[in-house]
């Protein structure tokens, strides 16, 4: 498109040395696998509130709403809308059962309430799909940054590899923590500056931009029929309402997140920062999608320009020296601070949940070395599915990632709610719902896709009893699949003795009688 001043260039060095020097600034005090993974008690609780922010909005949130925006209304913004909606109901005791029945890893829960199995089946399904998204992270700031600036995508890959894990290696979780704060006011700050750009630029104003964002179909998130088949604002609302308990509950991102606070009052409040800035932000990035539409509708579109292309395109042409840069440098941070979180997260899982017990009775600084040796793998694991996804164009080796993590991890949310509600679920009971689960996800995948972009066959055609319903629907039945099959299960064997702080029960009546003692 054009190519960049040598201000631009300076700003994108300053931020990305103002990175490197974050990722250094704590390096004395990795000293532990506890510094390492929590440095609980070090950081505040608003740093923490916007470090989950930032874990949540990367670069995608930067490149791919204002595509959707663009592209289509804003129907998948629900997904996002459902946050808020589904947690502000139950992240006050979600908070404190983890911090109270777990020591680093989230999947230490699932282990303490239906054994080894449910453990290393949630876990597993967290690695998988960390490594899938972060390969795809990648791949999307290095197509972007190469259609911007004209650079090979395979530098931008190695670059943003290198300094990523760098950061995690020297800082630990703080560094990602103040790194995320960094980056969160930068992605703030560019998203602000753009949307009112745009709106500078648009003939009319705003009910100019209205007027055709309406005559455009850009605005609502219909369609709004009762329709499971069909991506439909009810298939975004149930599905949303999954997410976001899926998200925020069983995440190791987020849950890590809770167990670096100072207190249960900190993380919660934390939390509550977090989801009350998610959703404008999200919102704000699928405006300028909207606003995009709006301009180029005005404008002309350039020859050949896909909607991912539109923000890309716009920001190198319409936008000043210095802004640009600006820019460009945000959009590499959001890629840097989200990648090292989930490093980090896969690392404690990696310790934790594996290596913990493949050797027992290993020193600290033998875990914090196996840690730091996981974050290398991790970086250089997701670098080649970047590249291997650069390289075949389409869906590729990522593809099969996805298929393999759409079989294996669905459920997740289904044996987390058995957990917390059900004193009746038991190991034996879940198990079956969660192998049960396996199969009818391999069968609803298999027969809902097509064998590659250019033949429209199924994988596996079962004609009239294909799955014929919206991918997005495949996540929640799988959740109810464990639920309804591991509950009946249950039944057929004994009734299980439960730790405290397990249940959500048990966590409400110790609530009472701490509230009875206190008066």
């Amino acid at each position: 498109m054009t190519r960049l001043h040598f201000i631009d260039i300076a700003i994108i060095i300053l931020v990305l040395g103002i990175t490197i020097f974050l990722g250094f600034r704590f390096s004395k005090k990795q000293t532990s696998t506890q510094n390492f993974f929590l440095s609980k008690g070090n950081i505040p609780s608003w740093a923490l509130g916007l470090s989950l922010l930032a874990t949540l909005i990367s670069s995608v949130t930067f490149l791919g709403y204002p595509a959707q925006g663009y592209a289509s209304n804003w129907i998948l913004l629900v997904q996002g809308l459902m946050v808020p909606v589904v947690l502000l109901g139950c992240i006050w005791f979600i908070v404190p059962l983890f911090r109270k029945s777990i020591g680093l890893s989230t999947y230490e829960y699932f282990e303490k309430r239906f054994g080894s199995f449910a453990r290393y089946y949630s876990s597993l399904s967290f690695v998988i799909r960390q490594f899938a998204g972060m390969g795809t992270v990648l791949f999307l700031i290095a197509v972007a940054i190469h259609e911007m600036i004209d650079v090979n995508p395979f530098i931008v890959l190695v670059v943003v590899g290198f300094i990523l894990v760098l950061v995690n290696l020297k800082g630990g979780i703080q560094a990602v923590i103040w790194l995320d704060v960094f980056q969160g006011f930068m992605l703030f700050f560019s998203g602000i500056v753009c949307l009112t750009v745009l709106i500078g630029s648009i003939k009319g104003g705003v009910p100019e931009a209205i007027r055709i964002a309406t005559e455009g179909n850009r605005t609502g998130f219909g369609p709004y029929e009762f329709d499971f088949k069909q991506l439909t604002l009810i298939v975004m609302v149930i599905n949303g309402a999954f997410y976001a308990i899926q998200k925020y509950a069983t995440d190791q991102t987020v849950v890590q997140r809770y167990l670096t606070a100072r207190s249960d009052k900190d993380a919660i409040k934390a939390s509550f920062l977090g989801i009350s800035l998610t959703v404008p932000i999200w919102t704000m990035f699928m405006l300028i999608g909207t606003a995009l539409f709006v301009y180029y509708k005005q404008n002309g579109v350039p020859d050949g320009m896909k909607a991912e292309a539109a923000f890309p395109h716009f920001i190198m042409t319409q936008l000043p020296t210095g802004i640009v840069g600006f820019i460009i440098a945000a959009l590499l941070s959001a890629a840097i601070c989200s990648l090292s979180a989930d490093l980090n997260s896969l690392a404690a899982v990696g310790v934790e949940d594996y290596y913990k017990k493949i050797a027992p009775g290993k020193t600290d600084k033998q875990y914090l070395r196996a840690g730091k040796w996981f974050v290398v793998l991790s970086g250089l694991l997701t670098a080649g599915i970047g590249a291997l996804y650069i390289l075949s164009g389409d869906e590729g080796v990522l593809g099969i990632i996805f298929t393999i993590y759409a079989i294996f991890s669905g459920g997740i949310v289904g044996v987390f709610l058995l957990g917390l509600f059900s004193a009746r679920a038991n190991r034996q009971g879940v198990n079956i719902g969660i192998i049960t689960c396996i199969v009818f996800t391999a069968y609803a995948f298999l027969t809902s896709t097509p064998i590659g972009l250019k033949d429209p066959r199924l994988l596996l055609d079962l004609g009239p009893y294909n799955f014929t319903h919206n991918k997005l629907m495949l996540g929640v039945y799988s959740h109810l699949v464990v639920i309804g099959v591991g509950y009946i299960a249950s039944l057929f064997f004994p009734k299980p003795v439960i730790a405290p702080n397990l249940l959500y029960s048990n966590w409400k009546k110790n609530q009472k009688a701490e509230k009875l003692n206190s008066k």
